[in-house]
């Protein structure tokens, strides 16, 4: 199988005509149709059914196609990486960070990572945890940075790096600030933001029910700033993790959340293959030491 094949058969099935895949690859139709023959003798079978309005799919060629598509975008991306490494003499390491995850608590790990091996380019991608796995599965992350709720999947190895508790947050000039503890109970009074992308979500909906607290929703929002612009103007409070909140923010206090008490724990989590990588067992060995 030649990529010449490849791109010419893609072609046909995005045009929905030999006639206008050759245009749109500048090639003589005789010339697509025979690389279009031999890619079937190799795969054993027609992939084409021609008809008066063009052609189309047969049962082999809707098989095939998702693999030959996917082998595009691998070939693309492994040529995308050659490319910056030989322009920048460096490795690229592509590393996803979860939505929550505070940017001042590892932007100082990466830092230091950076400066102690420059030859290492790094790329952060901030997303969902579904999404992060997702591209993890996909090879288009070495690494993912994420706080799992449940069991990993099989495939999947991971490094715990570090705890964080829940903290209650509120205004500088809230009722709040007067008191030590503060639990779900004295919380339900209270107008409540609520975080759309906390990945325990459901796990705090599920304990106020247990307890027969109803936490009041005044506002929602799945951006962390917007939370804490609209504890900072008063609209509420919240509930996030510690890291979250920069030591002495501006117009914002915090207690631990005392009953109950509630803790995520961040993880690095990996499939074996990038954990191969020099530079990723780098980085996993950093992060080992750091936290």
């Amino acid at each position: 199988m030649e990529m010449q094949q490849i791109r010419y058969f893609l072609a046909v099935c995005d045009k929905g005509s030999f006639t206008r895949a050759a245009q749109a690859t500048y090639v003589a139709q005789p010339s697509l149709t025979q690389a279009i023959k031999k890619l079937e003798d190799e795969l054993g079978g027609e992939l084409f059914s021609r008809d008066r309005s063009g052609c189309r799919l047969t049962a082999l060629g809707r098989l095939v196609e998702p693999s030959i598509r996917e082998i595009v975008r691998k070939t693309q991306a492994v040529k995308a990486e050659a490319v910056r490494f030989s322009r920048l003499n460096t490795v690229p390491l592509r590393i996803g960070v979860m939505t929550t995850i505070a940017a001042h608590h590892l932007s100082p790990f990466f830092t230091d990572f950076q400066q102690e091996r420059p030859h290492v380019e790094l790329e952060l991608v901030v997303d969902s945890e579904c999404n992060l796995l997702n591209q993890l599965d996909e090879e288009g992350l070495d690494l993912v940075i994420s706080a799992p709720t449940s069991l990993l999947a099989e495939h999947y190895q991971s490094l715990e790096l570090y705890e964080e508790r829940y903290v209650v947050v509120f205004n500088d000039k809230h009722r709040f600030n007067q008191m030590q503890q503060i639990d779900l109970a004295t919380i339900q009074a209270e107008p409540y933001l609520d975080r759309l992308n906390c990945e325990l979500r459901e796990t705090l909906r599920s304990v106020c029910q247990g307890r027969q607290v109803n936490l009041y929703a005044a506002y929602r929002s799945n951006s962390e700033e917007w939370i804490l612009s609209m504890v900072r103007a008063g609209i509420g409070v919240a509930l996030m993790p510690e890291f979250t909140i920069t030591k002495n923010a501006d117009q914002i206090r915090v207690r631990y959340l005392s009953d109950p008490e509630i803790r995520r724990t961040i993880c690095a989590i990996f499939p074996p293959t990038s954990a191969a990588k020099p530079e990723v067992a780098e980085v996993l060995k950093s992060l080992r030491m750091g936290f």
